[in-house]
């Protein structure tokens, strides 16, 4: 749920037998069909001026039952947007809105053999964020004991400060977001590259071998679907035992459903080194980049954590010294990259609950996906010793956590702050979208609740 600037008209293709794509154009999903002929593309690059919105470079053909246009709102221009809150959560409550998605769910609930639950993805910082608030609360309802864990994007900081009244908007979206998807969802998790959900922007974060532009929303996109990709690993493979449900009930106890995610790209692996050679390197900071605008989080706890590890060799997982060297260290000793994994979690916070997976499959970043790396990179993203070859990265491993931090202790609590000193006489047209004043009220309450939830020790929020 995003503001994606579809047209009018969903698209299916077909590729037939002489090599040309047959685009079958639906108006509305409804209608009588026509064809139009496109040569198959090549491979797109992605540059600064041929990208407005992700569905530029899609190259995946959706299904026109897999749509639901809001009509009433525009994507572009000064007037008509989907802009608060209680716009989005209006939209659902509409009938004709809220059949249709109804429909849609269930035709596709009806296809699934085993239905684990929803993900949901919606921009957290405008009116969508009402919409995924009240699509949760209808899954929630429809379908209990099944998995919803939301991802709430927020746009990068290149974007923050330029408008106040975006800015303020952005500040109780986001707020209101918050609070009422976790009260529907089993886990939310905020995915920025921004380091700060208050009104004052901070730095993009930082990634030692990217070379990536905040002002280019496909580049911040393609960094957090990397992450996403990597962290939702538990539970999309056949192979493993963890379920949506069993990774959330882990992550969210004592009401703990607000988390971060944290990322490594690419994974620092030189040619030469072993998976316990670059944990060692690593010491004793925290080896990945927080991607849920919470700041830095050194000096924070974290109460659980799942991490998933992808992209090595096999021949990597363990150590590669030769018999009877001394052991550099215990992860040296062990016998898996499971457990070097392990292992090495324990050390770094041993009284934390973990689930750590470790991937063969690395992650893909062949062409549409923007040219982002340092030429200290091979073709298989691992950090050369060697002067660069020129061949272009095609693969990378990746490092990515879903963590429970009590970072979040301080990032609800700044939000509380920064609310309280809001005059919302100002901003009327926000309160006229169909939030009242005891709403605010009520949402400054549950925010200092949900982050009493992340107190680390006897530290109490100011």
């Amino acid at each position: 749920m995003t503001n994606q600037g579809w047209g009018q008209t969903a698209t299916e293709g077909v590729l037939s037998s002489d090599g040309i794509w047959r685009v079958k154009s639906i108006p509305n999903g409804k209608g009588p069909t026509t064809l139009t002929t496109a040569i198959t593309p090549e491979p797109l690059i992605p540059t600064k001026g041929s990208i407005s919105v992700w569905s530029d470079f899609l190259r995946v053909h959706l299904h026109p039952r897999s749509i639901c246009m809001i009509q009433k709102y525009n994507h572009d221009g000064d007037a008509g947007r989907l802009e608060a809150f209680g716009q989005g959560e209006s939209v659902l409550k509409e009938p004709r809105y809220l059949e249709e998605l109804e429909d849609r769910l269930h035709f596709y609930v009806e296809e699934c053999d085993y239905l684990q639950g929803f993900q949901i993805l919606c921009d957290l910082h405008d009116g969508f964020s009402g919409v995924g608030a009240k699509a949760s609360e209808l899954l929630q309802d429809e379908y209990s004991g099944r998995g919803i864990i939301t991802w709430g994007l927020l746009p990068g900081p290149y974007s923050l400060g330029q408008d106040p009244q975006k800015n303020i908007y952005r500040l109780l979206n986001t707020a209101f977001g918050l609070v009422h998807l976790s009260a529907h969802s089993s886990l939310v998790c905020p995915l920025s590259l921004g380091g700060s959900l208050g009104l004052r922007p901070e730095p993009p974060v930082n990634f030692s071998h990217l070379r990536y532009d905040a002002t280019l929303p496909f580049h911040c996109s393609a960094i957090l679907a990397t992450a996403l990709d990597t962290v939702t690993v538990p539970y999309r493979l056949h192979s493993s035992p963890v379920s949506m449900v069993h990774l959330a009930n882990m992550l969210n106890f004592s009401g703990k459903k607000v988390v971060t995610a944290g990322a490594t790209i690419p994974f620092p692996l030189g040619p030469s080194q072993s998976l316990p050679d670059t944990l060692m390197q690593l010491g004793g900071a925290t080896p990945w980049t927080s991607l849920s605008a919470c700041g830095d989080p050194s000096g924070t706890c974290c109460f659980a954590q799942s991490v998933v590890l992808r992209g090595l060799d096999k021949a990597c997982h363990t150590s590669q010294l030769i018999p009877g060297t001394p052991l550099p260290s215990l992860l040296h000793a062990c016998t898996t990259g499971e457990e070097v994994l392990a292992q090495y979690l324990q050390q770094q916070q041993p009284s934390v609950r973990s689930s750590s997976h470790l991937l063969l499959t690395p992650c893909k970043v062949v062409p549409p996906y923007p040219s982002l790396f340092s030429s200290s990179l091979s073709q298989q993203g691992l950090v050369l010793d060697d002067p660069p070859t020129g061949a272009a990265v095609e693969s990378i491993p990746v490092l990515g956590a879903l963590c429970s931090s009590s970072s979040l202790n301080r990032t609800l609590g700044d939000l509380v702050k920064e609310l309280t000193k809001l005059d919302l006489r100002r901003w009327a047209s926000f309160m006229d979208a169909g939030v009242e004043q005891d709403d605010l009220e009520e949402l400054l309450q549950e925010l200092r609740n949900l982050a009493q939830c992340y107190q680390c020790g006897d530290s109490l929020m100011d």
